[in-house]
């Protein structure tokens, strides 16, 4: 009970300073074993039949706490009540671990992360692209392959097809090329733009660039890339997404240090990328974490996590998850209208999705990411120690949905 009004008051306290949209803060579910937590919400959503609300399909995944990305097979919850009620985690054998071969190094195992579904007007289909990732021994294979996989939901089976991974140009710097975490953008003409970055696999150092597809006969096939877009810091640029605001194309990129920013007039040839500042050219502080973005009609918006808000207990300070308006012209955060979407309890919230729901609504979705640090949690009692410091500050794997309600229609979205 006590929850639940809390979780009320946040729902009335947070986000009143933007008059275009209010936010309604709920938990889909929640529930930590000590061993094993839900990473990765994302969702997708299925345009309603007239009358009724629309189906709306999350996808998430386990993680041992024991190591760092140890990932299991995707599974999948759904709603068709708005989110007022969920399914049980249902886990899907497509996308369970599978013995894989590479340079002759056999006794591996591949799966696919990083999961996101988006729906696909065009063909009617709810595509989820991710990448692939590769363990030896049950951890991440430090030199390794890595493809961007998708596959196609079912709505009458409540499944995915089997995962298949684009084929790209056969050069070795595609060899590990990905688009975990990446919000892509769908063209007029159903072409897809596809953000990922790529490496050869003993190289360190990433590069961004947006892909054009095009979806036919269940096939994503490549067509051309643009821009190839890095930073000469630590690891490059890498887990990009895309939106499009007005006439023009924004890519948001994780680095080590910075977040960054880049535009474009077509969706391919892309800016210079410029650190993510406040508009009173203070950093924004977001750094080694993905940033997505909300659009809508008449703003676009930045989610992401910073330093500098009381929360230097919070891994990589990656929570709580903020959302503020950009301005389109600086390519700046404006600082006043930034405000708390996801309140942080001790756990990470850097993991997240963004869903176009409907003209009128638009969700975030996050788990509570219930392990402290990567290079930590290597024995039982560090993972028993940290689990119980999380849980003292409040964190119980919840996964949150943020529901952002717009006052004014989005005559940008694709769900109708």
């Amino acid at each position: 009970m006590l929850r639940a009004i809390s979780l009320i008051l946040l729902s009335l306290l947070l986000l009143k300073a933007d008059s275009l949209y209010e936010v309604d803060l709920t938990v889909a579910r929640e529930g930590f074993d000590g061993k094993m937590c839900w990473v990765h919400a994302r969702s997708g959503a299925l345009p309603p039949e007239q009358g009724k609300p629309p189906l709306i399909v999350m996808t998430l995944q386990k993680l041992d706490i024991s190591g760092s990305d140890i990932f299991y097979a995707l599974n999948g919850i759904r709603t068709v009540d708005g989110g007022a009620t969920w399914t049980v985690p249902e886990e899907h054998g497509s996308f369970s671990r599978a013995p894989f071969t590479w340079r002759n190094e056999k006794d591996l195992e591949i799966t696919v992360c990083d999961f996101w579904p988006r729906w696909h007007a065009r063909s009617g289909k709810l595509i989820g692209i991710g990448h692939t990732v590769v363990y030896e021994n049950n951890r991440v294979k430090p030199v390794r392959p890595r493809g961007i996989a998708y596959a196609i939901y079912n709505p009458n089976q409540h499944n995915w097809s089997d995962w298949r991974t684009v084929e790209l140009p056969d050069e070795s710097r595609f060899e590990n090329a990905g688009a975990g975490c990446a919000q892509r953008y769908d063209l007029p003409n159903g072409d897809l733009l596809v953000p990922f970055y790529f490496k050869e696999p003993k190289s360190t150092q990433y590069s961004t660039t947006v892909m054009r597809a095009r979806f036919e006969n269940e096939e994503i096939r490549y067509l051309e890339h643009g821009s190839e877009l890095t930073v000469p810091v630590k690891r490059g640029l890498y887990e990009p997404s895309i939106a499009k605001f007005g006439d023009r194309f924004y890519l948001t990129m994780r680095n080590d240090d910075h977040g960054y920013v880049a535009v474009s007039d077509d969706g391919l040839a892309f800016s210079e990328p410029k650190r993510w500042t406040f508009d009173d050219g203070t950093d924004l502080g977001n750094y080694n974490t993905q940033q997505h973005w909300v659009a809508h009609s008449e703003a676009i918006f930045l989610v992401y996590t910073r330093r500098g808000a009381n929360n230097d207990h919070v891994t990589r300070h990656r929570a709580p998850l903020f959302i503020a308006r950009i301005d389109p012209d600086t390519l700046q955060v404006i600082r006043s209208s930034e405000q708390v979407l996801v309140p942080e309890y001790g756990a990470r919230l850097g993991n997240f999705g963004v869903t176009e729901i409907s003209e009128s609504e638009t969700w975030v979705t996050v788990t509570e990411w219930m392990q402290s640090s990567s290079k930590e949690a290597r024995t039982s009692d560090r993972v028993d120690r940290d689990s119980v410091r999380l849980i003292e500050r409040g964190a119980n794997n919840r996964v949150w949905v943020a529901k952002i309600k717009w006052n004014q229609p989005n005559r940008s979205s694709l769900i109708q």
